[in-house]
């Protein structure tokens, strides 16, 4: 028997079991059978379906014929940000590493911080009836989740609280790390200070400025609100804010970056400076203790870690009210955030 190719300029699609039936000239329902190795069906048909699935590339859905038989779900899912960044990896493997001992799986999906998209991967996910939902939430309402919970799908919120509905969450403590932060350049003399943020919309970034605002208010400092910078989102906006800075009039004597893609842009901008300003990042990150910079430090694997534990602890049947784990931070002090001002 031979399969029919596809054409020049026509995209390859994924065979399907009508294609497989037809090959093997039996009955949609017979070849089903035969790939699912179901009784009654002989020998010589098993081994002709088989040879047309073989010959057509085509493969059962596991995960589909297990649900339709009524076994449940192993899989956990993850809407997060770019994975490329070393945060929201750190969170997955803390997951990943967390939900193995228990015998299930991690399945991830970036949401690219777009509220329309983390509703459709929600969907996507609720389809495919995940065991539990873990959520780094790109939107400011959640309320539409509430009725899914109900079903028994239990939400996990990280990084980010729910709004609009009761829900598990683990974030870390934004506001004391930042009002750290801010202690640490006014002990060490500076008034000066930009303060360069992510998109303010996200519950972080306002935990953050609102604990960096507290800190200069408490000192009766007003000198750096000239130097306020919001809505920073990437590496190379963070470089060309910074690069702006520091051609200000006066220039700041401190920046606080208030994540790590804002930092490494900083330190782009700061490379090759003859007198730079002292800086504190917001996130640890790989090479910081290397080019000695002094971050607010938390553990990132340890969110993931609590959240897959509060998912598992509702898988198991955990009816109590949400609750909510605060990861805690600390100031790492390596040199860049202790330079006098000049």
């Amino acid at each position: 028997m031979s399969a029919p190719g596809p054409t020049d300029g026509q995209a390859v699609r994924r065979p399907t079991l009508t294609q497989v039936a037809a090959l093997a000239g039996v009955s949609l329902k017979t070849a089903s059978r035969a790939l699912n190795a179901e009784p009654n069906v002989a020998e010589a048909t098993g081994l002709r379906v088989r040879a047309a699935a073989d010959q057509l590339g085509y493969r059962l859905n596991g995960i589909a014929r297990e649900l339709r038989r009524g076994a449940t779900s192993a899989l956990v899912g993850l809407i997060s940000g770019d994975l490329t960044n070393p945060f929201y990896s750190a969170v997955a493997s803390g997951i990943e590493r967390e939900l193995r001992q228990h015998g299930l799986q991690l399945v991830t999906a970036n949401n690219d911080e777009d509220a329309e998209r983390e509703r459709a991967l929600v969907d996507a996910f609720l389809e495919r009836r995940v065991r539990a939902l873990l959520i780094v939430p790109s939107g400011t309402d959640h309320e539409y989740l509430a009725i899914e919970g109900h079903r028994g799908v239990p939400f996990v919120f990280l990084d980010r609280p729910p709004v609009g509905m009761a829900a598990d969450s683990v974030v870390i403590d934004n506001h004391g790390g930042a009002r750290a932060a801010a202690l640490h350049l006014l002990a060490g003399g500076h008034r000066h200070v930009a303060l360069v943020t992510d998109l303010a919309r996200m519950a972080p970034q306002r935990g953050r400025i609102d604990g960096f605002v507290q800190a200069m208010a408490e000192a009766g400092n007003e000198q750096w609100r000239p130097y306020l910078r919001t809505d920073v989102h990437d590496v190379r906006q963070a470089e060309r804010t910074v690069r702006e800075l520091l051609a200000s009039d006066p220039a700041p004597t401190a920046l606080f970056t208030t994540n790590n893609r804002l930092t490494t842009g900083a330190l782009r901008a700061l490379r090759g400076h003859p007198h730079p300003p002292a800086l504190i990042g917001f996130d640890d990150f790989d090479l910081a203790d290397v080019v000695g910079t002094t971050v607010v430090a938390h553990d990132a694997m340890e969110l993931g870690r609590s959240a897959a534990r509060l998912a598992q602890e509702r898988i198991s049947g955990h009816e109590g009210p949400a609750r909510t784990i605060v990861i805690p931070t600390s100031v790492i002090a390596r040199g860049s955030g202790e330079r006098f001002p000049r």
